[in-house]
């Protein structure tokens, strides 16, 4: 099911403009960002083919499956929560039933957890754009025979070092394992090649050093050590980084390097937007979607503020929302009998 199929069986149950231009903090490169709820058809909903959500291909436009989007308002998502207290000039469709469902049946303490944690989310991705950009790794990508060394008087000398000192090639080699030595080897040499030593890694994209049959007598010319941990966290950071590469919004990439900050300032911003919204929504039991300090988020994300600056602003609201939930008049958590009462009220006037 796409979401104009939805539109065009007359299932949509809510529509309305989010993101940056429900928050209020749109600037002529925002995008608009749609989400929704809408019902399956009958046969649908009660047979095999049950459908969550939607969205399109960009994410920008996503749309809940009402039993779906109950289910998450209950669990005080943020996301969610933000998409039943829209604003009404971004409310673009909203069908009668769902004024049955009110923002303040779901508002509870747990949002100290959900908007906090999603926050702390964004810290993580904000600490891990940094690293990458401090740290950027080489397209040529680093083969087995880089994380192999050799035994040497007492010391540990890189493979490919040992080797043009002493002339060897690696299609030469042999190794052999070496009992209750995880990751050592004996390491000879056939340099007449009489012997089809396999080599140390057979191909040049092999993820493991390669054995040999080694014949009796042979002496080993040193020890080997591969360093196959090291390896393995390399080929993951290896990949995590040219993926990331490959999806990263170039515009966004750029205004984090123009600002010369190191950090995504568009997650530091949603950072600190999400902790002040849980501040209020604890200290005043209101969920305000469209934010009062435009300027200073825009100056955020903007990266006119340093990481650990923003980190101590996030600490300090951190620690407002924890004495606030303390003293909060909001319900533990929202009324799940209710919920799911008004639900049932709902899908039986859909479906008749």
């Amino acid at each position: 099911m796409t979401i104009q199929e939805i539109k065009d069986k007359g299932l949509l149950l809510f529509e309305c403009i989010s993101g940056s231009k429900a928050y209020g903090l749109d600037t002529p490169q925002s995008d608009t960002d749609l989400k929704g709820v809408f019902y399956l058809p009958k046969d649908q909903f009660f047979g095999l083919d049950y459908i969550p959500q939607v969205s399109n291909q960009t994410n920008d436009e996503v749309y809940y499956e009402l039993g779906r989007f109950v289910e998450l308002l209950c669990k005080n998502n943020p996301n969610i929560l933000e998409l039943l207290a829209s604003p009404d000039e971004c409310v673009l469709y909203k069908h009668p039933l769902m004024d049955r469902l009110h923002i303040d049946m779901f508002l509870s303490k747990l949002c100290k957890d959900t908007f906090a944690g999603y926050a702390l989310t964004q810290i993580r991705k904000a600490r891990g754009y940094k690293k990458k950009v401090v740290n950027p790794m080489e397209k040529e990508r680093k083969t087995v025979l880089d994380f192999c060394y050799i035994m040497d008087n007492y010391q540990s000398v890189p493979l490919k070092e040992w080797f043009d000192r002493k002339g060897y090639i690696q299609e030469l080699c042999g190794l052999s394992s070496i009992s209750h030595a995880k990751g050592m080897y004996a390491l000879f040499y056939d340099a007449d090649n009489k012997y089809g030593y396999h080599g140390i890694a057979v191909k040049e994209i092999a993820n493991e050093v390669s054995l040999s049959s080694i014949p009796k007598g042979e002496k080993a010319i040193a020890y080997l050590f591969w360093n196959m941990e090291a390896y393995s966290l390399y080929c993951k950071e290896y990949k995590e980084y040219w993926d990331w590469v490959a999806e990263r919004n170039d515009n966004r990439y750029q205004t984090n390097l123009n600002h010369g900050k190191n950090y995504d300032s568009k997650n530091m911003m949603h950072t600190i937007r999400l902790l002040q919204v849980a501040e209020e929504v604890l200290r005043e039991g209101k969920l305000n979607v469209r934010r009062p300090n435009r300027e200073e988020l825009l100056d955020i994300k903007s990266g006119n503020m340093d990481y650990d600056d923003l980190l101590a602003m996030a600490d300090k609201l951190m620690s407002s929302i924890e004495y606030y939930a303390e003293t909060s008049t909001l319900q533990d958590k929202p009324d799940i009998d209710l919920a799911e009462r008004i639900l049932v009220e709902m899908r039986g006037e859909l479906y008749g």
